[in-house]
């Protein structure tokens, strides 16, 4: 990548405000903390913020979040508005909950007590003050050398976030929730999360993000989770996109699995003015599985990119990708989903498919699943669909005496409930479904 694709002055406004805070971010001086953000900070400068003549963000286009300044939130702003986040939760789940107001923890809305022994959940910034070394060697260690500039400022400005860690054989029956909320009211705002979850040798853990605001105002969201499963773990992972039609999501889930773990993952947007989300698992080990699920849906001039890579680089390893999307009115989505099977790695089972509904002439989407297969003893395969309702099922319906806008309601319901069936928390799926519901109140039918 180089500044023929992407914009390195767009970036400056960025490398400048990092060179500002180095010194008062948090565990500032310790010296693999401050090479690394050094090194990120300076693969920014070099790579700037990506452009349509990027191939993989060639459908995105980042202009709307280029052309203006987005003030880097590093500190506190004293945001703890309790009538807020009783609004935004969601009813009767019962959680461990860390609260985070344009990325920065809030300890008094959070509800992180009781947790059981051999379980550590906690902001990062309070971890990197305490135990700085602890976090020497895992974090970064599941995401590549930043695949673009948005993970390059996220890792410059390391501050805050949530740190989870589930000790061997701990099997966690209760989810941890992980709800940020874009706070700043009548301020163009960059939020800087990063979140680390370990998953310990036999451990078994649910992990919710969920990403909202409270607000109307613009808001940039720049966040970078990290995943490492050790052998036989397992993680049910949720990620809500659910912000505003004027804010902007870039978000990453970078995972590393070892050896019999698995990886359950769904990422669902409803709503968010631009959400681009990466994720990219490495398969480190025999019998490691992932499952990625996701629901998408646009309304209005909303976009939505989703580019995921999973990479099996040993055998009888096994993947699962499932997308789907529900596009309404002039919004568009993207998908790219990327399946790599290594020379080492015989033996393997993956499948992946993407499915899009469109509620709307003027909805569109651009979709490129891809294998690239090493290995000749596998089993791997791939499909792409793009359609409207069926007006036969549409009209079979309606003959039994359920009306159009019913009906058609009936039939977009069923086209999302496999990808939120995978969804293990009945309160957390049932506020997804509400949501799929709403959208659906003022579709624009097509004839």
């Amino acid at each position: 990548m180089n500044t023929v694709v992407s914009s390195a002055a767009d970036a400056a406004d960025y490398v400048a405000a990092q060179q500002v805070a180095a010194g008062a971010l948090p565990a500032a001086g310790t010296p693999w903390l401050d090479a690394s953000r050094d090194k990120a900070k300076a693969i920014l400068a070099d790579v700037g913020l990506p452009t349509t003549r990027l191939e993989d963000w060639k459908y995105t286009n980042t202009r709307s979040i280029t052309r203006s300044r987005f003030d880097p939130v590093l500190r506190s702003e004293n945001w703890s508005d309790t009538a807020v986040i009783e609004q935004l939760k969601v009813p009767e789940l019962n959680s461990h909950r860390l609260v985070f107001a344009d990325g920065i923890f809030v300890s008094e809305l959070s509800s992180d007590a009781d947790l059981p022994r051999g379980v550590r959940v906690m902001s990062m910034a309070q971890l990197l003050q305490s135990e700085p070394e602890y976090l020497k060697s895992a974090l970064g260690s599941a995401l590549p050398e930043s695949p673009h500039g948005f993970t390059a400022m996220n890792s410059s400005f390391i501050s805050d976030g949530a740190f989870v860690e589930i000790g061997a054989e701990v099997m966690l029956d209760k989810p941890i929730e992980l709800l940020f909320v874009s706070a700043c009211s009548g301020k163009d705002r960059v939020g800087l999360p990063r979140n680390l979850v370990l998953c310990r040798s036999g451990s078994s853990a649910t992990v919710v993000e969920r990403y909202l605001s409270a607000t109307k105002s613009r808001s940039l969201t720049n966040v970078v989770t990290e995943v490492v499963l050790d052998g036989s773990a397992r993680l049910n992972h949720y990620r809500v996109v659910d912000e505003s039609a004027d804010s902007f999501h870039v978000g990453g889930l970078f995972a590393q699995q070892d050896q019999s773990s698995r990886l359950d993952a769904c990422s669902v947007v409803v709503g968010g003015g631009l959400v681009r989300n990466d994720v990219l698992v490495n398969l480190n080990a025999p019998g490691a599985a992932v499952d990625l699920t996701g629901l998408y849906l646009g309304r209005g001039r909303s976009h939505v990119d989703n580019h995921t890579h999973v990479v099996h680089h040993t055998p009888e390893g096994t993947s699962r990708e499932h997308y789907k999307g529900i596009l309404d009115d002039r919004s568009r989505a993207v998908f790219h989903g990327r399946i790599t099977v290594g020379s080492g790695a015989q033996q393997t089972d993956s499948e992946q498919s993407n499915q899009n509904l469109l509620l709307s002439r003027d909805a569109e989407v651009d979709t490129k699943p891809q294998l690239e297969i090493y290995a000749d003893d596998v089993k791997c395969a791939h499909g792409v669909t793009v359609g409207q309702l069926d007006e036969n099922a549409v009209f079979y319906l309606r003959a039994r005496g359920v009306g159009e806008d019913e009906a058609r309601k009936m039939l977009t319901l069923a086209f999302a409930a496999d990808v939120l069936a995978k969804i293990e928390l009945p309160a957390l799926k049932g506020y997804l479904e509400r949501c799929v519901s709403d959208l659906l109140l003022s579709v624009s039918h097509t004839s």
